[in-house]
């Protein structure tokens, strides 16, 4: 990325995700890091682990298949953990992982008693016994008595992705590079979130969620989408003085330098569906918490910078809330090529404090998208990028550097020029997605005639550091 002139790097939601689908979006608590992605070699490094408790390196496929790496992962990641714990452990890393313990508290402690919890009774949480799902005083200190060293060892794990995420970052700025963190908008029903702060949504009185998320009808889905998580309860959170988006917000900037907030057209309205439903198509549009929750956010958190994804039926209150804030949109030029000179998406059309993507993960890779595109449409994307469309990966890219746009941002897959094999996500699709891989060892030595290319783009566009 440094090599490239690249000043920002986006990544998906860092959060466990759940295990069905292994959606980043669809995680059990909204403050956790996904453990799997603990590098094991800087556990070595650390003292933690030994060369030989490595597992043995497989061969590389373009797919991942998280559920065998957790099977492999976990148990040494736990050994990693009883080190740490055990009389031999360091004493200064001891006395870190102690202070991450106090300092991540009003979070943490919910999240690992929760985890043990989900590994000890069937079901959604509001399935649980009544004494655990109503989380009565005994029943939960009961249950940290009895599962004390399991919820060190969650703790511990949590402290080794957050110690090394932390370096991911420090080393990231020292190159001039900014990470950008992705926040989903809602958090899952069955989430240490929910089961603990329950009067901060529309749950029903045992648990259970009253109205879901997602969004109605459009021209892209005729039922909508169904997100299904719990609404929040804006006037609890009011009452509240916003405190666990404060600390929500909080941690994420404590991972990233800025954060990318998932719909956030759903703080100025958004779609109710009653939880019996089964598509999104019946629902109802709710005002949203507004500014109100910013100049919160902002008081509490001096300096923090949202990127709002603004995209879809976005309607003058949601742009207003934007600007209001201050935060940047986002334009994606896969959306521009419809025939309307005065589509947002169209790079002549854009503004300067927006994100500019060629296209993102929910997208078609931009070989695939035009692939797909009819004849009339490819026409137009060639007229207007002036190309013959034998690049046209890079034909977007260009066009997305010149935009005006303060930020260009792409994915990597069209940096490399791949078709829809490489897709990352479908929305709508719950299965085959999450799972692309970049490639091998050795990838990124292949990749330096791109990170040349995109660095003499910047040059020429003005998007070089000074």
């Amino acid at each position: 990325l440094a090599q490239a002139g690249a000043r920002v790097w986006q990544v998906l939601p860092l959060v466990p995700p759940e295990r069905l689908f292994w959606s980043p979006y669809s995680g059990e608590d909204a403050n956790c890091g996904n453990v799997l992605l603990i590098s094991l070699e800087g556990l070595v490094e650390d003292g933690l682990l030994r060369p030989s408790d490595l597992p043995a390196p497989v061969p590389f496929a373009p797919g991942a298949d998280f559920a065998a790496v957790a099977a492999v992962k976990e148990p040494v990641l736990k050994k990693a953990a009883a080190n740490l714990l055990g009389p031999a452990g360091s004493p200064a890393l001891v006395q870190e992982f102690n202070s991450f313990c106090e300092e991540q508290a009003p979070w943490l402690d919910d999240a690992a008693l929760f985890s043990i919890l989900c590994l000890q009774n069937e079901g959604a949480w509001w399935e649980w016994e009544p004494e655990l799902r109503d989380r009565s005083p005994r029943a939960l200190e009961a249950a940290r008595s009895a599962s004390a060293s399991a919820i060190q060892e969650f703790k511990c794990l949590q402290f080794l992705f957050h110690r090394q995420w932390m370096q991911v970052r420090e080393y990231a700025n020292q190159k001039g590079v900014k990470l950008v963190g992705d926040m989903p908008i809602y958090v899952g029903g069955h989430s240490a979130d929910v089961w603990a702060h329950r009067a901060l949504f529309e749950v029903a009185q045992d648990g259970t969620p009253a109205f879901v998320s997602g969004v109605p009808p459009d021209a892209f889905s005729e039922t909508g989408q169904l997100w299904g998580s719990p609404l929040y309860d804006w006037p609890a959170h009011q009452a509240d003085e916003y405190r666990w988006w404060v600390q929500r917000l909080g941690r994420a900037f404590q991972l990233f330098d800025e954060m990318r907030i998932d719909h956030f057209r759903g703080f100025a309205g958004y779609w109710a569906v009653a939880a019996s439903e089964d598509t999104a198509m019946v629902g109802k549009w709710r005002r949203g918490p507004g500014r109100e929750l910013f100049d919160v956010l902002r008081e509490a958190l001096p300096g923090m910078t949202i990127l709002a994804e603004d995209l879809g039926v976005i309607t003058p209150d949601v742009v207003q809330l934007r600007e209001d804030i201050g935060a940047p949109g986002m334009v994606v030029l896969q959306f521009a090529f419809d025939g309307n000179p005065k589509n947002p998406h169209l790079p002549h059309n854009h503004y300067k404090r927006c994100f500019a993507y060629a296209g993102t993960h929910d997208n078609e890779t931009t070989l695939g998208w035009y692939l797909n595109l009819p004849h009339e449409a490819q026409d137009r994307v060639l007229e207007y990028l002036d190309s013959t469309g034998s690049d046209i990966s890079w034909g977007m890219i260009r066009e997305t550097m010149v935009s005006v746009a303060d930020t260009a941002i792409f994915t990597l897959q069209d940096v490399m020029g791949l078709d829809n094999t490489a897709r990352m996500n479908t929305p709508g699709v719950a299965e085959g997605n999450w799972a692309w891989r970049a490639g091998p060892a050795g990838l990124w030595q292949e990749l330096q005639p791109e990170a040349r290319r995109l660095r003499a783009m910047a040059e020429a566009y003005g998007r070089l550091s000074p």
